[in-house]
Order: structure tokens, then sequence, then C-alpha cells
């Protein structure tokens, strides 16, 4: 059995989450598999002795690094409901959030569906847990475009995730920085296009 490092208090949660944060990196520049505990402990700065104490597998780290993501997430999406009150203003702030992200777009893709890619070819549990990063985002596009008055809100919130997909596998296929500013003028169009909020009943 593992012992436990000698740590201040407090201390053992950061180390927890200096590798986390070196994990999702890599596993997002190099993908999973690519990436091996040495890599990570060598990021991370944490000897290979102590790095088991805080996680046995590297399947341990991904679930911790979804983990993360997610809370990231869910944390981003409650601030823009609360700053702006307006669905389609929410919108503008998906489509800022992707567009602040075009130097990370053009070389690596995007982290949520690359890594989805990579684990859903032979590693579908884990791509099970991944997948609720995607769920995430579009359940508030449903919310958004419900308030406007979209039909079939669901529907279309699948449909502009895909399309954000399909936009960010082609920016970095072709390293398309012009390309990416194109698809997201349309899409900041569109946004100007949708009705005004409905008024609450």
């Amino acid at each position: 059995m593992a012992k436990k490092p000698l740590l201040a208090p407090g201390q053992g949660e950061t180390v927890r989450r200096e590798i986390v944060e070196a994990a999702n990196r890599l596993f997002y520049h190099r993908g999973y598999n690519q990436t091996s505990f040495t890599d990570i402990a060598e990021a991370a700065g944490i000897p290979r002795g102590n790095f088991y104490y805080y996680f046995k597998t590297k399947d341990d780290i991904l679930g911790a690094v979804i983990d993360a993501r997610i809370e990231n997430i869910q944390t981003m999406l409650v601030e823009w409901d609360a700053v702006d009150p307006d669905p389609r203003q929410r919108l503008k702030r998906f489509a800022q959030m992707i567009r602040g992200s075009e130097k990370d777009l053009l070389r690596y893709g995007c982290p949520m569906g690359s890594l989805n890619i990579e684990l859903g070819k032979a590693q579908p549990a884990l791509k099970a847990r991944a997948k609720k990063m995607f769920d995430l985002f579009i359940d508030w596009l449903t919310r958004q475009l419900a308030a406007l008055g979209q039909a079939d809100a669901a529907r279309l919130a699948l449909q502009v995730m895909g399309r954000v997909q399909g936009v960010a596998v082609m920016t970095q296929v072709y390293g398309d920085r012009e390309f990416l500013r194109a698809q997201l003028a349309e899409f900041d169009a569109w946004i100007e296009s949708l009705p005004a909020q409905r008024p609450a009943k």
C-alpha cells in the first residue's frame, strides 16, 4: 500500500490539481493514448514514486480531467446566464468562446471533439464519460434557442454543435484561420437573425 506523502495541509490537493492540469494539456495536445504516466509526471514535476498515491491508473487521471472540464464548463455557462439575460447575447458568448480558442483550434482541433473521437474507437466506456461535456453545451444551447421561440430547439442545438465541430475539424486539417473566421462571421449573422426573446408568460 502506498504511503501518504508528507505534505503540508492543502498541499496534497494542490499536487493533485497540478497533475490533472498537466494531463489535461497533454491529452489535448498529444492525445490520450499517446500520453504516458511518465509524460504526465514529468510535465507536472511530480516524482513517479509520489505520483501513484494520487492516481493508480491513467483512466483514473482521465476521469479527473473530464470532471475538471465539466466543472469548468458548468461554471462558465452559469456565468453566461447570470451576465446576459438575453439568450441571443448568450449565444454570442458561445461564438466568442470559439473565437478566443482560434490558436488552439488551428493546431489541435476541438478538445472535446478530439477526445471523444479518440476514445470512441476502442474505449467506449471512457467515451461515455467524455460525451457529458457535449451534453452540457447541447442542453444549454437548447434552452437558449427554446427561449427565442425556435421550433424543435433540441434538434437545432445538435445541428449547431455539429456545425461547430465540423468547422473545428476543417480548421485544424487545413490550418485555415480565414475559414474559421468566415464561419464564425456567418454564425454571428445567424444569431443576429434570431427573433428577440419571447416574453415570459
